[in-house]
């Protein structure tokens, strides 16, 4: 079928002109969703040069590349290691790469007379790692922590470093091999009530507010902080922020950050020859350099204007970063930025410590980071750099059933014609900012390497269209990153997931989330544990679901119908839905006899009691899956979720503490049910 002149633009650009919808019907994007995206991409214009910017060559594929043109052309391959090759080609004839180049990012050079091209040539492995131990068969544990919702008898209101530290020797006494957390991104230290962890400032930088301040040797032996420290106020404010029900995020930035600059006073004498330091700065580069200045603008603007957020709302000249008077600022308040580029040193210093931890306990896996799917609109990245992250679009979810105007998350989408022509070098820089210190990345909503739903900014989610993402290239580079770091990789693969990615990561070595409220056969009746696949990670629920006791008390939905998310006419079905997958799950405990033979085996009769719990944490004990990931919350039987997805201001999101302290957790039943979980691992 010959295209018209728009829909062949729309294609050429990775638009899929047609998708298939909730009702499994193929259904056309509108000519305005082809030509609003089409305005925002950087498709490649004018001539194309002899040879791509960059060319990804996976395990056993031919490494040979065909300039294209007339004559003879020079070329030359500098490899990694610095070893360097060369020859002469003809155009449009086969150019095959020196023999036995090893894994890695090489630079080849093209010329003909004046002219010269460069492409980037990576090489890169067939799969992601995986463990020994789990190549062997054996299955794995650990716990699935939302790192500020910890309480300890330490903390400062919100859970840290410290708290993690702690976490990883009580999970690691038990048996566990993993502590897997929330996204750690860089978030708004100035404005901190912008809170949630997948909407972030920066996916390469952490979140400072989880700086465990009591480990910090220039605030103990600071004069200043220790009078500010037992000052009435201080204890008071603290007390009140470490006894709150909720992360109270502003009295906590508050404490910290007053806390801290305390701490900076003393560190800032010896800034300048502490050589850790320094590297770190210079590692960083422009990057940390300008994550830092939009902080301390931030802190800056935020006293006048703390209704503010995002930098479009700051005055023109101020839009980007390096505009003169932003240039202006950074020369005027160099010790700023040096203050706030400490603070992400201090936080990398503390989680590599949690990291040395986890090697030191003999955990296998260790720690396990969480990549969010993208950067808020008014963010440092988009801040920085404007090329790379379209802001006249958006990403989200076309409409389901159960969000019939389909998702709009409000991040903008990193353009994959950019990306391509920097020789992906953002995608490997987000990789290796991500899988340091740590031996897992999850990757939140993993399709997007595949493809995402772009948004037309300011249009509803249903004008959207998916656009295509260089997988295979993504897939290889990811493989390569995670071979060098030793960091296995999960793709969070719940929710629409396009047949054509399903064997993809498979055969990438990327593990499965298999969610045990999903894990069903047609008829309604749960998987049995042994039908779990091996390369996956089991949990019972995750952040945006509700948690075991919250699911069996019909908790999420009676909060979801008293948010208003979901009206009368849909909440009956649900309810009656819920009531057949709860009879189910009880028929599945019992036929794997993790629950008493006395048990009750109605389940409209049965609350949620320990033993049921504990029936519960046997079964997914069971499961044939690689990686078992539970979550505190299911251990003290609580029923308030974390996150309720369509929400923002209707629900304290990303705010509700554990129940109890780390200290308290571990001096209760918990130590009882996870000594089961590890008994019923260690037998698979």
């Amino acid at each position: 079928m010959t295209l018209n002149k728009l829909d062949q633009a729309a294609q050429d650009a990775g638009i899929s002109l047609r998708f298939i919808n909730a009702h499994g019907e193929l259904e056309t994007i509108s000519d305005d969703t082809k030509r609003a995206l089409l305005a925002v991409m950087d498709t490649p214009t004018g001539k194309a040069p002899p040879l791509p910017p960059v060319q990804v060559f996976a395990a056993r594929s031919k490494r040979q590349l065909t300039p294209q043109g007339s004559g003879t052309f020079s070329w030359q391959l500098q490899t990694e290691q610095g070893k360097s090759f060369s020859g002469e080609v003809q155009g449009d004839e086969l150019l095959t790469l020196p023999p036995r180049l090893s894994q890695g990012y090489h630079q080849l050079t093209l010329r003909k007379g004046r002219q010269q091209w460069q492409t980037r040539i990576i090489i890169a492995p067939r799969r992601c790692f995986i463990p020994e131990s789990i190549e062997q068969g054996e299955k794995l544990w650990g716990a699935l922590v939302q790192l500020y919702t910890l309480r300890s008898d330490d903390n400062w209101g919100i859970g840290d470093f410290g708290d993690l530290a702690q976490m990883l020797e009580k999970v690691a006494d038990y048996g566990g091999d993993f502590v897997g957390l929330n996204p750690l991104h860089a978030l708004y230290p100035a404005q901190p009530e912008n809170a949630s962890p997948y909407s972030p400032t920066s996916r390469r930088w952490l979140n400072v507010l989880y700086i465990d301040v009591n480990r910090l040797e220039d605030f103990q032996h600071s004069e200043a902080a220790q009078r500010w420290w037992q000052m009435v106020k201080t204890r008071q404010a603290l007390k009140q922020a470490r006894a709150a029900e909720f992360v109270d995020y502003s009295a906590v930035a508050e404490l910290k950050l007053t806390a801290l600059r305390f701490a900076w006073q003393r560190f800032q004498s010896r800034a300048a020859d502490d050589a850790s330091f320094q590297q770190f700065i210079v590692e960083g580069g422009d990057h940390l350099r300008y994550q830092a200045a939009f902080d301390g603008i931030l802190a800056e603007r935020s006293q006048q204007h703390p209704d503010e957020w995002g930098w479009a709302n700051w005055p023109e000249g101020w839009r980007n970063a390096l505009l003169p008077e932003v240039q202006q600022w950074c020369a005027q308040h160099e010790d700023e930025i040096q203050f706030w580029s400490w603070l992400q040193w201090v936080a990398q210093e503390q989680f590599a410590i949690c990291c040395q931890i986890s090697q030191q306990l003999g955990m296998e896996v260790g720690l396990y980071r969480d990549l969010a799917v993208g950067v808020a609109q008014g963010s440092a990245e988009t801040w920085q750099d404007p090329e790379l992250y379209k802001l006249g679009a958006s990403v989200g979810a076309p409409p389901d059933r159960l969000g019939p105007q389909g998702q709009n998350w409000s991040l903008p989408p990193l353009d994959p014609h950019v990306m391509r022509a920097r020789g992906y070098q953002p995608f490997i820089d987000l990789l290796r900012a991500n899988m340091r210190d740590c031996g897992a990345l999850r990757i939140d909503h993993v399709m997007a390497l595949l493809r995402l739903w772009w948004i037309p900014y300011g249009e509803s989610a249903d004008k959207g269209a998916y656009v295509a993402y260089p997988v295979h290239d993504l897939l290889a580079i990811l493989a390569l990153e995670s071979q060098r770091h030793r960091c296995m990789v999960i793709g969070e693969d719940l929710g629409t997931v396009p047949k054509e990615i399903v064997s993809l990561l498979r055969n990438s070595g990327i593990f499965s989330w298999k969610v045990l409220f999903f894990e069903q056969h047609g008829d309604g009746s749960y998987r049995q544990p042994h039908e779990y696949p091996a390369q996956s990670i089991a949990s019972a629920s995750t952040h945006d679901l509700p948690t075991l006791a919250g699911f069996w008390g019909f908790r999420d939905l009676s909060l979801g119908h008293k948010l208003g998310l979901y009206k009368e006419s849909v909440l009956i079905p649900l309810l009656g839905q819920r009531d057949k997958q709860k009879q189910a799950l009880l028929d599945a405990l019992h036929q794997m006899n993790t629950l008493p033979a006395r048990h009750s085996k109605v389940a409209s009769r049965v609350s949620f009691t320990p033993v049921l719990n504990r029936g519960f944490h046997r079964y997914l004990a069971q499961t044939n899956s690689a990686l078992l990931g539970l979550q505190p919350e299911d251990w003290l039987a609580m029923s308030s979720p974390v996150n309720v997805p369509g929400t923002v201001d209707e629900y304290p999101n990303w705010r509700r503490k554990l129940s109890v302290t780390i200290e308290e957790m571990f001096r209760g039943k918990v130590p009882g049910l996870l000594t089961a979980v590890n008994t019923g691992r260690r037998k698979r």
